[in-house]
């Protein structure tokens, strides 16, 4: 931490769990990028430390993160709740903050209470539909009572707006879906497509199913694992190609493992089920697929799949409650497959696809026109333009329901 702070622009702080790869962390420091280039101070805040980053920090962006909890707080477990908050709150006024932003819903409510006795606007992002990631009842309670507090709701999608507002009181919003950053970062890792797969046993014009993100179950690639036999069956040198599971273990699971292990239950496919890891050049893993597909259970605003259309994929994706429908016409710029679609529904949509090179090309055409409707410079202005509406609002006194 600082001892000397620069206050010659407004400090914006935003504060997320971690900088791990996901798509909430990267739009965590696209918000901060936007808000440096029109001349805020912003100040990214984790609880994680500092090494587990795994995107770089942008130019003009400040970088802190929360002390490591001494023995004894570890050892109060939840019961220590209330003294982290009051060490965020203790931050907040040394660092004189002027906004602040949750990033996702757990540290959203913690800023929440940080906040709520101090002269900061509070400003909440959701990274996902609500209902479908089940809270544990203390964070359930404690978003109920929260939530209504936050001067401005930051929301990706209109149904989770809706949500938001009938079931938390969240009235104040703004829609802010992601935007298509182009051209695409690049960072380290970023190995080369045809060398990885060429050493991997892949030829160079083999077909090639690309799918990526770091939590297996949500993405529903159990499904994609169960789709992906079935095609392969038929189809003898589709490969198929997994970015964005880590090697080591999630929450306890070796993810790999297991998708592996399922698939040696429907056949000997092993050798066409790829995992890269975690890369930083997508652009070249989305130029080298033919196919995108993102067999999600639930999503907020799948970036993945916003990138995957801008670079010209022909996508395929889940119907869940929210997001894919958000970019995805059916039949024009990507297909839509019900919620309920089996893997043999999957795969027949995809044997169709691999086979019809003109509709492929159609659907991978107009998916670019993501560029148009989902463009940076008119999300950053309307997201800059909210936040200084909330720090005029805090200096005139007649911020929502702190106003003395």
């Amino acid at each position: 931490m600082k001892d000397v702070v620069d206050v010659s622009s407004p400090r914006v702080l935003l504060y997320v769990d971690s900088l791990k790869i996901g798509g909430a962390e990267r739009i965590t420091l696209t918000l901060a990028q936007w808000l440096y280039q029109e001349g805020w101070t912003p100040v990214v805040l984790t609880r994680q430390p500092l090494g587990r980053d795994f995107y770089p920090i942008p130019a003009g962006v400040e970088r802190a993160a929360e002390p490591v909890d001494p023995d004894w707080l570890k050892r109060l477990r939840w019961f220590g709740f209330p003294w982290r908050v009051q060490r965020l709150r203790c931050w907040i006024r040394r660092e004189r903050v002027a906004v602040a932003i949750g990033m996702t819903t757990l540290p959203a409510i913690k800023l929440l209470l940080a906040t709520r006795p101090l002269a900061v606007p509070c400003v909440v992002s959701e990274r996902n539909y609500p209902p479908a990631k089940r809270l544990a009842m203390p964070w359930r309670l404690l978003r109920r009572l929260t939530y209504p507090w936050a001067d401005l709701h930051l929301v990706q999608t209109r149904s989770t707006g809706k949500w938001l507002a009938n079931k938390v009181g969240a009235k104040h919003q703004l829609l802010l879906p992601n935007p298509v950053q182009w051209p695409l970062p690049r960072f380290d890792p970023a190995p080369d497509p045809e060398s990885w797969l060429a050493a991997a046993g892949v030829v160079a014009d083999d077909p090639l199913i690309l799918a990526a993100g770091t939590k297996a179950y949500q993405k529903g690639f159990d499904r994609l694992v169960q789709t992906f036999a079935l095609l392969a069956a038929r189809s003898p040198r589709v490969q198929l190609v997994i970015l964005g599971l880590a090697s080591t273990t999630y929450h306890g699971m070796d993810q790999q493992a297991n998708l592996r292990a399922l698939l040696a239950q429907h056949g000997d496919f092993q050798a066409r089920l790829h995992f890269p890891g975690r890369v930083g050049n997508m652009m070249d893993w989305y130029q080298r697929a033919g196919i995108y597909v993102l067999p999600s259970r639930y999503e907020g605003f799948p970036n993945v799949l916003l990138e995957a259309m801008a670079a010209g994929c022909a996508c395929v994706a889940s119907d869940c409650l929210t997001g894919p429908a958000d970019l995805i016409e059916n039949g024009r710029n990507g297909l839509l497959m019900p919620v309920d679609a089996s893997p043999m529904d999957w795969a027949e949509a995809l044997a169709e696809l691999l086979a019809d090179t003109t509709r492929r090309r159609s659907l991978a055409k107009q998916a670019l026109d993501v560029h148009e409707r989902f463009a940076q410079q008119a999300l950053r202005q309307s997201f800059c333009k909210a936040l200084a509406g909330l720090q005029i609002a805090d200096h005139q006194g007649i911020r929502n329901g702190k106003d003395g």
